[in-house]
């Protein structure tokens, strides 16, 4: 079963571009690997350190605007760099919101750390919203196409959708190399035993502000998909209903395990596009809110742990069938 499951999936994103237009392989399976890395920052960090952050879009939107900034200057605002570049400080700039964010909720604990994370969100949105000299106030960046490399546009859909899957792939295996090591381990101390764990001579602090870098850096590349997909950010993307949707997902997916924050990206996406077909538009967040309720009754590890246990269960009936059987043909004998 670990092997067919990633098989099967690797099988399906190789497959999946020929067999879908171009709407669902760009508006549904892009969106859902750019928005799936955004929330896969959250999932590491509340998974494997036990802190819940709701600044993680904002970290994306950081990375976003720092793209556009460097390589989309809109009405006299921002510097042209080459691509490369702009996309190391993009990174760079994440990781270091990360640390900072870090740095300021890194003493807090429970519903501590989601206010104040809250609070950095909502007041990075405002300053966006504010502020014409960086992030070009209300409007934004437009035209923020991804770059071409060697006459291959990865803005066209096929070379996109293969973009995302690479990098979220890359985040995802990058997220389980992590947390399997010294560094990862000790995270997870934390999370279970922060006190044994200073007792034993580690830096607390600096073990969380360090996870929020890391959970910075991944944020980050999923912004700058969620920018490429767009072709455009503004306040509008940073906003409390962004912030939000990267929670929601992850609890719908399943907070507890890394494949969960695509597995909810893939439903919220599903949802927010196809939820006026069934009822009016801004009866979305009714909806959304229904589905979420759903998922945290019957199954509070969200989908991923429906699966696990569904799985669990198959297995033990298998193996409670394989025992009958030996029985009778002992029995036979």
């Amino acid at each position: 079963m670990r092997l067919i499951i990633p098989l099967a999936v690797v099988a399906l994103v190789l497959v999946y571009p020929f067999v879908v237009n171009s709407f669902w392989l760009v508006q549904i399976g892009g969106r859902t690997l750019g928005f799936g890395t955004i929330v896969l920052s959250l999932v590491f960090l509340t998974a494997y350190t036990g802190m819940l952050s709701l600044a993680q879009m904002t970290v994306a939107g950081i990375g976003g605007y720092a793209t556009a900034y460097f390589t989309a200057p809109t009405g006299g605002v921002g510097v042209l760099l080459p691509w490369p570049l702009a996309l190391v400080l993009a990174l760079g700039l994440a990781t270091l919101a990360g640390l900072l964010i870090g740095l300021v909720a890194v003493r807090t604990r429970g519903i501590y750390t989601l206010m104040i994370t809250l609070a950095v969100a909502m007041a990075f949105y405002y300053l966006t919203l504010q502020n014409y000299d960086i992030f070009n106030g209300f409007t934004g960046f437009n035209n923020a196409d991804p770059p071409v490399v060697l006459g291959l546009d990865l803005g066209a859909p096929l070379p996109f959708f293969y973009l995302s899957a690479i990098l979220a792939a890359l985040c995802y295996a990058g997220v389980r190399h992590v947390v399997r090591t010294p560094f990862g381990l000790a995270l997870q101390a934390l999370r279970d035993e922060p006190d044994r764990v200073r007792a034993l001579g580690y830096n607390v602090p600096l073990l969380r502000v360090l996870a929020f870098g890391l959970a910075g850096f991944i944020a980050g590349i999923g912004g700058i998909l969620n920018l490429w997909l767009n072709a455009s950010i503004s306040p509008g993307s940073v906003a409390l209903n962004p912030v939000i949707d990267v929670l929601m997902a992850g609890v719908l997916g399943g907070i507890g395990h890394p494949a969960g924050a695509y597995v909810g990206a893939f439903v919220f996406t599903v949802v927010d596009n196809f939820a006026i077909d069934f009822i009016a538009r801004e009866r979305f967040n009714t909806l959304i809110g229904l589905i979420f309720l759903a998922i945290v009754l019957f199954s509070p590890d969200g989908l991923t742990g429906l699966v696990r246990r569904v799985s669990t269960r198959w297995a033990r009936a298998g193996r409670r069938d394989k025992g009958a059987t030996r029985k009778t043909k002992d029995i036979g004998k």
